[in-house]
């Protein structure tokens, strides 16, 4: 993908918690809302539901059903499954006819096992069956900077290689949803820039009994197609939200998404003015990218702190 660095200029007009019914909103800024609550709760809010048939897109990273227990919470097991079912069951309401559902679901081992669990596939299962979704297609995040885990497994017995991937499913309400492969572009490689170039290539049968014609790659279509592997290191370190974070003695969110993931499915699936929804927040990455883009967003997140933090996102303060 063609990466362009994202700007947004907007300030938060609100720094304290604004109660409007039954929700609560941190903050809001000119294209979108935080607002801090359960998830499960707020759907049901009256307020909240006027939002129905209009998102165009949800994405979101929900916590992952890992055995040990995260600070931002975390299940496990049949709970797991039949928890995220129920929540994007009753998404599913508040999709456009054309919007998507972008849902990354991490991987899970066994307890004290060497065994991967198969919970993350039974999750998007159950979800695609309950919820009646279409499957699009399936995305790997490659994150170059992983730590190795399982640490018994990998580190210590050296058993098992690092785990350094994650599965993103898009999924969505109709088995035509909006999206435009354009707006996602990979640079060309040195050879594909030299080609275009020379207009010289070997064409014909390939041993793959593929027929390259001519003229096939003569066209400079501005980039290549974009591949479903997604190569995100996730390495932030100097951001203005982690600087505030330490300014403020607040911890940062300890899961946050880089950018570059929010931005691909963003840019794929949307348009300007288009609504995004985050209904697992975390630190709004999200909600950056989509106001940067110049798309309206809507977040949501459970914890009061980190709710409240994300705001540093958008602007500088106390």
């Amino acid at each position: 993908m063609t990466r362009r660095k994202l700007v947004s200029k907007t300030t938060v007009s609100k720094t304290r918690t604004i109660k409007t019914g039954a929700l609560k909103i941190a903050y809001k800024t000119a294209f979108g809302k935080c607002f801090e609550g359960d998830i499960e709760k707020i759907l049901q809010n009256k307020t909240f539901q006027k939002n129905k048939g209009k998102i165009n897109l949800i994405f979101t990273s929900p916590p992952f059903p890992l055995n040990r227990k995260k600070k931002y919470g975390n299940l496990n097991g049949k709970k797991y499954i039949n928890w995220l079912t129920k929540i994007t069951t009753d998404l599913k309401e508040y999709l456009a006819e054309d919007g998507s559902l972008v849902i990354e679901i991490g991987n899970s081992w066994e307890e004290r096992k060497p065994e991967m669990s198969t919970l993350p596939l039974e999750t998007l299962l159950s979800i695609k069956k309950k919820g009646k979704y279409s499957l699009c297609q399936q995305f790997i995040w490659f994150n170059t900077a992983k730590l190795p885990s399982p640490v018994q497994w990998v580190n210590v017995e050296r058993i098992r290689v690092k785990d350094s991937f994650t599965t993103i499913w898009w999924l969505s309400k109709s088995s035509a949803p909006r999206a435009n492969n354009k707006n996602v572009l990979d640079l060309y490689s040195t050879s594909m820039n030299k080609l275009l170039k020379s207009k010289k290539y070997n064409s014909g049968l390939r041993p793959s009994e593929h027929k390259i014609g001519a003229e096939s790659f003569l066209k400079d279509n501005g980039g290549a197609i974009a591949s479903n592997v997604i190569v995100a290191a996730n390495t932030e370190s100097n951001s203005k939200y982690l600087a505030n974070c330490k300014k403020n003695n607040v911890a940062p969110h300890p899961a946050r998404m880089p950018k570059h993931l929010a931005e691909f499915f963003v840019r794929f699936l949307t348009k300007k003015n288009d609504i995004v929804l985050d209904p697992f927040a975390g630190s709004n990455t999200t909600g950056e990218v989509s106001e940067a883009l110049q798309r309206k967003w809507l977040s949501i997140e459970i914890d009061a702190k980190y709710a409240s933090s994300s705001k540093w996102k958008f602007t500088n303060g106390n």
